[in-house]
């Protein structure tokens, strides 16, 4: 393709991110992000188009262009912002939901590496409960038939936590590990990712599959039921969020593989917010509903629907049709 070629091609979005970008000048804050989707789709196109335009020795005015726009792109884009009220709702509002769709085939993807192995190995271990020792020590399957007796004041509690406020701090730094695992090892062309949402959904699922067994099974169930809308879901997106990193890695596209990766990271961390505060919301149902012991299971139950089916429906309808 020569040089006359690609600009006929391209002219036409090159010209609209122009007009776009000096359209966003000087406009509020809600605008700018209504509108910097599309910026965001035309920076990438034109991160690709100048990769091109370099490797291909094109015309250096064609280059000083695509960099040009690059540049303004990006400032628009990432430009620091405060983070107010009104960018927190504009996150809460659009941001969170419309980026995990936009990243669905990694959710989906995440799902299935946390799901079937967690029902697979709960249906083996429910069968054959001493294969528990194959995921944890016997000690801790002792600990885990103290937690969900129902013999103790307060249900899934450790034995160096007599508080719920003590359980609340414990949960938020276990499931933020959790979460964290998850992402950050996306970093390991995205096995890592997968390596710890398979071993998660082993571990739940073993541990479910033999306090079931066991007995437990109402205790348990209603116990876990309601704050892991909140808490299972973030760890995927966490996983998923991963996934994207490490797919950067692996195919870069036509982008340098450290650009990839920049850009990955990016469009990432709006999901990674967004996890941040499903785990803090799961830890507060954790440490002071889902552990009280007054409360009867079926109220517990339906709460639970209730939560499973705001978190669905928020991720995805919410900001559909905001503008």
């Amino acid at each position: 393709m020569t040089p006359l070629q690609f600009e006929n091609l391209y002219r036409a979005d090159w010209e609209e991110l122009e007009n776009l970008l000096a359209a966003v000048r000087g406009k509020r804050e809600e605008q700018r992000l209504t509108q910097g989707e599309r910026v965001a789709g035309l920076y990438r196109c034109v991160c690709e188009q100048l990769a091109l335009a370099r490797a291909r020795s094109y015309p250096a005015y064609l280059v000083d262009r695509l960099e040009r726009l690059s540049s303004e792109a990006h400032q628009a884009i990432y430009q620091q912002r405060d983070f107010g009220l009104g960018r927190l709702r504009a996150l809460a509002a659009r941001e969170f939901p419309r980026a995990v769709r936009a990243h669905a085939a990694y959710v989906w993807l995440a799902t299935a590496v946390f799901v079937l192995p967690c029902l697979i190995v709960g249906l083996i271990v429910y069968a054959q409960p001493e294969l528990i020792l194959s995921v944890v020590d016997a000690e801790t399957a002792a600990d885990f038939e103290r937690m969900y007796s129902g013999n103790e004041e307060a249900i899934g509690r450790t034995r160096d936590a007599e508080t719920d406020l003590a359980m609340f701090g414990y949960y938020i730094r276990h499931n933020v590990g959790l979460a964290f695992q998850c992402f950050a090892s996306g970093l390991l062309a995205g096995v890592g990712s997968l390596f710890f949402l398979a071993f998660n959904g082993v571990f739940f699922g073993a541990l479910a599959g033999y306090l079931t067994q066991r007995g437990f099974s109402e205790t348990f169930y209603s116990f876990v039921v309601t704050h892991a809308a909140f808490e299972l879901t973030a760890i995927v997106l966490a996983g998923a969020a991963g996934l994207r990193i490490g797919h950067s890695l692996l195919m870069p596209g036509r982008l340098p593989r450290r650009q990839a990766l920049v850009i990955a990271a990016r469009e990432s961390i709006v999901i990674v917010y967004g996890v941040a505060v499903m785990l803090l919301v799961a830890a507060a149902i954790e440490a002071f509903w889902s552990s009280a012991v007054w409360i009867p299971p079926i109220m517990k139950y339906s709460v639970a629907a209730a939560c499973w089916i705001a978190v669905i429906g928020y991720l995805c309808l919410q900001g559909r049709n905001a503008r």
